[in-house]
């Protein structure tokens, strides 16, 4: 983490116009650090970049709006981290076109943690929005940071759930850290600055324009090790974000529906293109990797609520419930029903049993 004003040179290479992420990184390897660059003269620049390039880096228009963001960088909970810092997140690295600098509002260790993108349509379904904030919470349980985009619906539904649970929950954002977008979602963003972490590329006072947005995607996928789409029609920006979690190497999950939901297709599109079929949170952490139910000490389960750490939240059977907890069928029946009459898991038809909130 870098002293405020060393972040100068930082802010304002990113603010030349014109000059994009591949220009930058390409002006980093050529002369090291932001102020090599600008003590370089257009001789020593145009080979890089380009005559105009040149020009426009030492004119250093952007003066106002880097002041400004040092202010701001002043302010308890703001940040950024650039590409020389030790905690930039290394799985962006990974991607082709990381940002050299990334503002962060919050927590910015929660960036380099691992971490799960959930995203989905804006126009959720009651029953999209419920599966949305269930998976996340579990998820979240389970470790994982949730990833999204702030947007209304799928989106705000996964933050919720991932800020219900340990891992917490990361916003990127398709405009400047100091602008909030939707204005429906203000006290969602306030959560989320204050107990996980704001994120963007973009400069402050940037607005939130159409063409921002697949570049917020790339950032939604790129910082997580995988993605899962609750929710999307065909023409989504939901589809989007997996596609890019694919060419990125992520895995891509998507929860099923029903054939005749408008929502369901961009799921059931991607299921056809490969992407791994999820009933489930265990499904996504087995498939990652991220937990094993003998990670869990059998020695510890003498209380009935202890079997609840065993269920997660969404529907499970006894027999799951068996294998996860090492326990007889009578054992985890009788713990069962003494949960059901605490009123702290449901029995639903088929067999299953849920955890309540």
């Amino acid at each position: 983490m870098q002293p405020i004003d060393d972040l100068a040179p930082w802010i304002d290479l990113s603010l030349v116009h014109g000059l994009g992420n591949k220009a930058q990184r390409a002006l980093l390897t050529a002369f090291g650090l932001p102020s090599n660059v600008f003590g370089a003269t257009r001789a020593q620049l145009a080979p890089v970049v380009g005559e105009p390039l040149a020009t426009a880096i030492l004119s250093r228009t952007q003066r106002a709006l880097v002041e400004l963001t040092l202010r701001w960088l002043e302010h308890p909970g703001n940040g950024a981290i650039t590409l020389a810092d030790d905690d930039y997140p290394k799985q962006l690295l990974q991607i082709p076109d990381p940002p050299i600098l990334i503002y962060v509002r919050g927590d910015r260790r929660l960036l380099a943690a691992p971490s799960l993108a959930v995203v989905g349509s804006r126009n959720a379904t009651p029953q999209g929005l419920a599966n949305a904030e269930s998976f996340a919470r579990a998820l979240s349980d389970a470790g994982l940071a949730i990833a999204s985009g702030l947007a209304l619906g799928i989106d705000a539904a996964a933050h919720r759930g991932g800020l219900a649970g340990r891992g917490s929950s990361i916003a990127v954002l398709g405009c400047g850290a100091d602008i909030v977008y939707p204005g429906a979602n203000a006290p969602l963003f306030a959560q989320i600055a204050a107990k996980g972490a704001i994120a963007t590329e973009f400069a402050l006072g940037t607005a939130p324009l159409a063409g921002n947005f697949p570049r917020r995607n790339r950032l939604i996928s790129g910082l997580a090790r995988g993605c899962l789409v609750v929710e999307a029609a065909l023409a989504s920006g939901s589809l989007i974000t997996a596609r890019l979690a694919a060419e990125q190497g992520r895995e891509v999950f998507a929860i099923p529906g029903s054939i005749h939901s408008p929502l369901s297709r961009g799921c059931h599109a991607l299921l056809k293109q490969g992407a791994k079929l999820v009933e489930n949170a265990q499904d996504v952490l087995e498939e990652l990797g991220v937990v094993e139910p003998a990670a869990i000490d059998h020695h510890t389960l003498g209380q009935s609520d202890e079997l609840l750490q065993y269920m997660g939240y969404d529907p499970c059977r006894i027999d799951v419930l068996m294998r996860r907890a090492g326990l007889t069928a009578d054992a985890v029946s009788a713990k069962l029903l003494q949960l059901e009459l605490e009123g702290k898991v449901s029995c639903l038809p088929g067999g299953l049993y849920q955890r309540l909130a």
